[in-house]
């Protein structure tokens, strides 16, 4: 298993620091979200150059305002400008997002998502011609220098999404989804719908709340009013329930150093290709949160070198 930084994107500066300590330090990957902040494929396009090896993702961005031939080609632009190591994390976002801010339905998402992403892997190719029920996307794009594709992810958590990023992705990244639903429900089928469409084995980004504490009680109480937002969402609320979480705080990893540890390992016995730590707590148990990351990356590489098992 691979390891990761999840973060939001505050100040740009930040960002461009977070990319490259995290190559210095052998970590192999960092994905930001997309708010109603700052654009995170602007900002990757940014400050992500100058980077030889990290791979850079969006843990995502929402398609029902984004067309898919105008995302694909600012995907492209990106990947180019970074020298190919963008990975597209795209999703649905949510109801209480789409209809009173976009003013779209939100019926079917499953059914919007899978013409999206059979219109956006068309348009990443530079030439698509789809007309779908709720997607049409007809036309070539004229990007110079045969930019390189990015891989594409879905934020899929319910079978029929997963279902659908087996055939048409490369992976998922998740939000809220534990160690027992990721070991019962998300790997088994969405390896098993690639499987079904002749694609490659399926990456399984998880991506989580963690903080490295000696007052897990008191760090667990702070986080709480960050992820309580999260309780309620219906997409979440079914992958807390397959938990046994009445509240999302209780996803979040909080512990001593060994116990995080051992908690990031059930992710890895589940199936998880990569954990992406979201860094909570105070400025020195963030620090120590980061540093455990960097530990479990620096022995992930080694034993991949070796060929050990880890």
């Amino acid at each position: 298993m691979e390891y990761g930084i999840f973060s939001h994107i505050e100040e740009i500066d930040e960002i461009e620091e977070l990319l490259h300590g995290a190559e210095a330090d052998g970590i192999a990957s960092v994905w930001l979200t997309q708010g109603f902040g700052h654009d995170a494929l602007t900002v990757i396009g940014a400050v992500g150059r100058g980077l030889s090896r990290l791979r850079i993702g969006t843990a995502v961005v929402p398609v029902y305002p984004r067309h898919p031939m105008a995302l694909a080609q600012q995907a492209l632009t990106t990947n180019m400008l970074i020298g190919g190591r963008l990975v597209l994390g795209v999703g649905p976002s949510h109801p209480q997002v789409v209809e009173p801010c976009w003013g779209m339905s939100y019926a079917r998402p499953a059914r919007y998502m899978r013409e999206y992403l059979t219109a956006l892997n068309g348009a990443l190719t530079q030439r698509v011609r789809f007309s779908g029920e709720v997607v049409t996307a007809r036309g070539d794009l004229t990007i110079a220098g045969d930019p390189p594709v990015p891989t594409v992810m879905v934020s899929a958590l319910g079978p029929k999404m997963l279902e659908l990023t087996g055939e048409l992705a490369s992976g998922t990244v998740t939000w809220m989804v534990g160690p027992r639903t990721l070991a019962e429900l998300t790997v088994p089928t969405i390896t098993a719908a690639a499987d079904g469409a002749g694609r490659p084995t399926p990456e399984v980004v998880v991506t989580a709340a963690v903080c490295v504490t000696d007052d897990p009680g008191r760090a667990r109480a702070a986080i709480d009013p960050v992820l309580g937002w999260y309780d309620d969402k219906p997409s979440y609320r079914a992958m807390l329930d397959r938990e046994g979480f009445a509240r999302a705080n209780q996803m979040a990893i909080v512990g001593d150093a060994a116990e995080v540890r051992a908690e990031i390992g059930r992710y890895e016995a589940a199936g998880a290709t990569t954990f992406a730590a979201q860094l909570y707590g105070t400025p020195q148990e963030r620090a120590a949160t980061r540093a455990l990351v960097g530990e479990l990356a620096t022995a992930s590489a080694s034993a991949g070198a070796t060929g050990a098992d880890f």
